[in-house]
């Protein structure tokens, strides 16, 4: 009785996680490039209570019991499906159809890698520099921050399809000016890891980025201006998930009751 009440507990710590994953995915429903985490569990350790052994007859008896002893987390992943198109005001809001990640330089001087394409131009002593919302310099296809010459009208400054940024020519045609907007791409993206901001941090799981202008390897996204990819989070399927967690929850509470109702009862035995 005393290994239930442990059991059960486990129980309850593992969908007090869940409760918080769903929680979390709620609060960025409206989070552009936000991509949904689904918990994953697993069993502990399992204790052996009678080995394969034969019966007090003689008899063989080929299967054994064992009790298990609760659940843990053994992973969060996270669903990289492509989310909805949000139409945007914004000339610099771009959204990635595909399976890429837009390059940030971060402060720390390391690459990150994000969904969420609302970016706008920062002047600076060397131009206008493409930025996030955070002020961290969006990279081209060469790894250098994207910056233009205080020459560019940038209200006329488009960025097609292949992520080519184009200047108007003197008839007046859009022409790609050598500037493109890098797209990466990983062999196992649910090996990045999550940061703040929507951000993501290459790890040893999820692989080398791979540069979509240089590589055969994969097949390359698009990117659209004017639209935002928004979050990929379905607000029925999280409330479902949120109602089993809770059933399963009270369950688990209602075992170590019960545990604890027949520990009760066993010491009333000796009076």
């Amino acid at each position: 009785m005393v290994r239930s009440l442990w059991t059960a507990a486990t129980g309850m710590i593992a969908q007090q996680t869940n409760i918080d994953t769903i929680a979390n995915n709620l609060a960025n429903v409206n989070t552009q490039g936000y991509k949904t985490h689904v918990n994953e569990f697993k069993t502990l350790l399992y204790q052996n209570l009678q080995t394969r052994t034969t019966t007090a007859n003689g008899e063989q008896k080929p299967v054994g019991a064992q009790v298990g002893l609760g659940v843990r987390n053994s992973a969060i992943t996270t669903i990289f499906t492509q989310g909805n198109q949000l139409a945007s005001e914004s000339d610099t809001d771009f959204m990635i159809d595909g399976k890429g990640f837009f390059a940030l330089r971060g402060s720390d001087g390391n690459t990150y890698y994000t969904r969420n394409g609302n970016f706008q131009f920062v002047l600076g002593t060397n131009g206008n520099m493409l930025a996030n919302s955070d002020g961290l310099p969006v990279l081209s296809t060469t790894g250098q921050p994207i910056i233009l010459g205080t020459n560019y009208i940038l209200s006329d400054v488009t960025v097609n399809t292949y992520g080519q940024i184009c200047y108007p020519d003197a008839q007046n045609q859009p022409q790609p000016i050598g500037i493109t907007i890098g797209l990466f791409q990983f062999n196992n993206p649910n090996g990045l890891e999550k940061q703040a901001e929507t951000l993501y941090a290459q790890t040893a799981a999820s692989g080398q980025p791979i540069n979509e202008a240089t590589s055969n390897m994969v097949s390359r996204s698009k990117v659209i201006q004017k639209y935002l990819e928004g979050s990929n989070v379905q607000v029925v399927d999280e409330m479902v998930n949120m109602i089993v967690a809770q059933r399963a929850y009270e369950l688990n509470s209602k075992a170590i009751t019960t545990s604890d109702e027949m520990l009760q009862q066993a010491n009333n035995l000796k009076r």
